[in-house]
Protein backbone atom coordinates (compact mmCIF):
# COMPACT_ATOMS: atom_id res chain seq x y z
CA UNK A 1 0.00 0.00 0.00
CA UNK A 2 1.52 3.37 -0.69
CA UNK A 3 0.68 6.17 1.16
CA UNK A 4 -1.51 9.41 -0.09
CA UNK A 5 1.30 11.68 -1.20
CA UNK A 6 -1.31 14.33 1.17
CA UNK A 7 0.71 15.86 4.41
CA UNK A 8 -0.06 13.71 7.05
CA UNK A 9 0.76 14.70 10.57
CA UNK A 10 1.11 12.10 13.89
CA UNK A 11 1.41 12.66 17.07
CA UNK A 12 4.96 12.50 18.92
CA UNK A 13 3.36 9.32 21.52
CA UNK A 14 0.94 7.89 18.65
CA UNK A 15 4.66 7.68 16.16
CA UNK A 16 6.72 5.86 19.31
CA UNK A 17 3.77 3.38 20.13
CA UNK A 18 3.55 2.60 16.24
CA UNK A 19 7.15 2.29 15.48
CA UNK A 20 7.20 -0.38 18.99
CA UNK A 21 3.84 -1.72 17.49
CA UNK A 22 5.71 -2.59 14.01
CA UNK A 23 9.14 -4.46 15.61
CA UNK A 24 6.87 -6.73 17.29
CA UNK A 25 4.14 -7.38 14.61
CA UNK A 26 7.35 -7.50 11.80
CA UNK A 27 7.75 -10.68 13.62
CA UNK A 28 4.44 -12.31 12.78
CA UNK A 29 4.83 -13.39 8.89
CA UNK A 30 0.93 -12.52 8.15
CA UNK A 31 1.46 -9.20 9.44
CA UNK A 32 4.32 -8.48 6.90
CA UNK A 33 1.75 -7.28 3.83
CA UNK A 34 0.00 -4.27 6.27
CA UNK A 35 3.50 -3.31 7.82
CA UNK A 36 4.67 -1.45 4.45
CA UNK A 37 2.20 1.28 4.19
CA UNK A 38 2.52 1.75 7.99
CA UNK A 39 6.25 1.96 7.84
CA UNK A 40 5.78 4.53 4.99
CA UNK A 41 3.72 6.28 6.86
CA UNK A 42 6.04 6.58 9.88
CA UNK A 43 8.79 7.74 7.74
CA UNK A 44 7.24 10.45 6.30
CA UNK A 45 4.76 12.02 8.82
CA UNK A 46 5.18 15.06 10.64
CA UNK A 47 5.50 14.52 14.10
CA UNK A 48 3.67 17.21 16.55
CA UNK A 49 3.14 16.85 20.25
CA UNK A 50 0.16 16.03 21.51
CA UNK A 51 -0.58 19.08 23.00
CA UNK A 52 -0.65 21.05 19.54
CA UNK A 53 -2.26 18.46 17.26
CA UNK A 54 -4.97 20.02 15.47
CA UNK A 55 -7.98 19.10 16.29
CA UNK A 56 -9.20 17.78 12.77
CA UNK A 57 -6.42 15.20 12.56
CA UNK A 58 -7.05 11.64 12.68
CA UNK A 59 -4.77 10.06 15.69
CA UNK A 60 -5.45 6.87 17.32
CA UNK A 61 -8.45 6.70 18.93
CA UNK A 62 -10.01 9.07 17.01
CA UNK A 63 -13.58 8.61 15.42
CA UNK A 64 -14.24 9.53 12.38
CA UNK A 65 -17.83 9.25 9.84
CA UNK A 66 -16.22 8.19 6.54
CA UNK A 67 -18.42 9.57 3.46
CA UNK A 68 -18.35 7.11 0.18
CA UNK A 69 -16.73 8.53 -2.69
CA UNK A 70 -15.74 4.93 -4.67
CA UNK A 71 -16.20 1.59 -3.81
CA UNK A 72 -16.88 2.31 0.31
CA UNK A 73 -19.65 2.22 2.44
CA UNK A 74 -20.00 5.29 4.58
CA UNK A 75 -20.37 4.87 8.55
CA UNK A 76 -18.23 5.46 11.91
CA UNK A 77 -15.33 4.16 12.60
CA UNK A 78 -12.29 4.53 15.23
CA UNK A 79 -8.48 4.06 14.65
CA UNK A 80 -7.66 1.53 17.18
CA UNK A 81 -4.41 -0.91 17.96
CA UNK A 82 -5.09 -4.30 16.77
CA UNK A 83 -5.78 -5.82 20.45
CA UNK A 84 -8.86 -3.17 20.12
CA UNK A 85 -10.09 -4.39 17.17
CA UNK A 86 -13.79 -5.03 16.72
CA UNK A 87 -14.83 -3.77 12.72
CA UNK A 88 -18.33 -4.91 13.48
CA UNK A 89 -18.30 -1.91 15.48
CA UNK A 90 -16.30 -0.05 13.69
CA UNK A 91 -12.43 -0.05 15.58
CA UNK A 92 -10.21 -0.67 12.69
CA UNK A 93 -6.78 -1.83 13.54
CA UNK A 94 -4.29 0.88 12.36
CA UNK A 95 -2.74 -2.26 10.49
CA UNK A 96 -5.65 -2.89 8.39
CA UNK A 97 -5.51 -1.01 5.21
CA UNK A 98 -8.07 1.47 6.03
CA UNK A 99 -6.81 2.17 9.49
CA UNK A 100 -3.25 2.70 8.10
CA UNK A 101 -5.21 5.33 5.47
CA UNK A 102 -6.93 7.06 7.85
CA UNK A 103 -4.13 8.06 10.43
CA UNK A 104 -3.10 11.39 9.87
CA UNK A 105 -5.59 12.75 7.58
CA UNK A 106 -7.56 15.44 8.17
CA UNK A 107 -11.40 16.59 7.95
CA UNK A 108 -11.92 16.58 4.71
CA UNK A 109 -9.48 14.85 2.98
CA UNK A 110 -9.58 10.97 1.16
CA UNK A 111 -8.16 7.83 1.98
CA UNK A 112 -6.91 5.68 -0.12
CA UNK A 113 -7.01 1.71 0.18
CA UNK A 114 -7.41 -1.82 -0.95
CA UNK A 115 -10.27 -3.67 -0.15
CA UNK A 116 -10.10 -7.93 0.76
CA UNK A 117 -10.50 -8.58 -2.93
CA UNK A 118 -7.98 -6.55 -3.92
CA UNK A 119 -10.26 -3.23 -4.84
CA UNK A 120 -9.32 0.09 -4.58
CA UNK A 121 -11.78 1.80 -2.47
CA UNK A 122 -11.23 5.72 -1.25
CA UNK A 123 -13.54 7.53 1.43
CA UNK A 124 -13.47 11.15 2.38
CA UNK A 125 -13.02 12.06 6.21
CA UNK A 126 -16.25 13.76 6.29
CA UNK A 127 -16.03 14.94 10.16
CA UNK A 128 -14.42 14.32 13.22
CA UNK A 129 -16.26 12.54 16.02
CA UNK A 130 -14.11 12.20 18.56
CA UNK A 131 -10.22 12.90 18.82
CA UNK A 132 -8.60 12.10 22.40
CA UNK A 133 -6.28 14.83 22.05
CA UNK A 134 -8.83 17.65 21.25
CA UNK A 135 -10.38 16.53 24.78
CA UNK A 136 -7.48 17.01 26.59
CA UNK A 137 -6.67 13.06 26.99
CA UNK A 138 -2.81 12.39 25.48
CA UNK A 139 -2.49 8.58 26.56
CA UNK A 140 -5.00 7.01 24.68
Amino acid sequence: MKVSSLERTLTEIDHVRLTRLMAQAKADPRLLPFLEGLDELLSYSDLVESGRVPPDVVTMYSRVMLADTVGAAPGKFTVCYPDDAEPAQGFVSVLSPLGTSLLGLRVGDVAHWRGPHGALQSARVGAMLFQPEASGDYTL
